[in-house]
């Protein structure tokens, strides 16, 4: 189907971020993405005024795991990797540096573009269940990028940043291509999970049923995009 997809590589607005875009199913490039917010919200936008509907990822963890409270003990485990997170061999859970980092620069990013996209169309049906967007019953999809280890991009002309934006962007239109949107490369089990997308699109005041605040969002981990 007709698509636009937007892939966020999240960091300091002033240096370090950059999005990129494809529209499908001919993955032609949305001009030559982009180094700010802004940029990504007009390219939703754009799409989303012309009945398109749109996928939009960011690389920062988007869903944490919660313990439960019932085993004694419990809060042991708090702060443990997702299932899937390990990357080359090596454990790289979300609340170690880096990943902890991503999620703090991420939410805000996360938080401010989708109320940049509500902004421009009020009421806006968003979703993190991949089912209900592909079924027409939501308008915006929004997905993890897990992009680390070898599916870290080498960049030719452009930045690391860009080119890992392109990547994730290049990897969600491939798992749309092959049907398996809804195969996420991490989960939170046997914990529950806190998806902080659904709770920043509701903070931006998008359409989005209150009990996807505990679904899984759809984690892609990205190959090199051809560049």
């Amino acid at each position: 189907m007709e698509t636009r997809v937007v892939a966020v590589d999240v960091g300091s607005v002033r240096s370090n971020f950059a999005w990129a875009g494809l529209d499908l199913p001919d993955r032609r490039p949305v001009g030559e993405g982009g180094r700010h917010p802004e940029g990504a919200a007009v390219a939703a936008l754009d799409a989303l005024g012309s009945g398109v509907p749109v996928a939009l990822g960011f690389e920062a963890p988007l869903m944490v795991p919660v313990s439960p409270v019932g085993p004694v003990d419990g809060w042991m485990t708090l702060g443990r990797a997702r299932q899937g997170e390990t990357v080359d061999g090596h454990s790289r859970p979300w609340s170690a540096g880096a990943g902890s980092g991503a999620l703090a620069t991420g939410l805000v990013q996360m938080a401010w573009v989708l109320e940049r996209i509500g902004s421009g169309i009020p009421a806006l049906r968003c979703t993190t269940r991949p089912e209900l967007w592909l079924a027409g019953d939501a308008d915006l999809f929004v997905w993890e990028a897990f992009v680390s280890g070898t599916g870290k991009p080498v960049p030719t002309g452009i930045t690391q940043h860009a080119a890992d934006a392109a990547a994730a962007a290049d990897t969600f239109a491939d798992r749309l291509e092959q049907g398996s949107p809804s195969a996420s490369d991490v989960v939170c089990t046997p914990a529950s999970s806190f998806n902080l997308a659904a709770a920043a699109a509701a903070y931006a005041g998008l359409a989005i049923a209150s009990n996807e605040l505990r679904d899984q969002v759809q984690v892609y981990r990205t190959h090199p995009a051809l560049l």
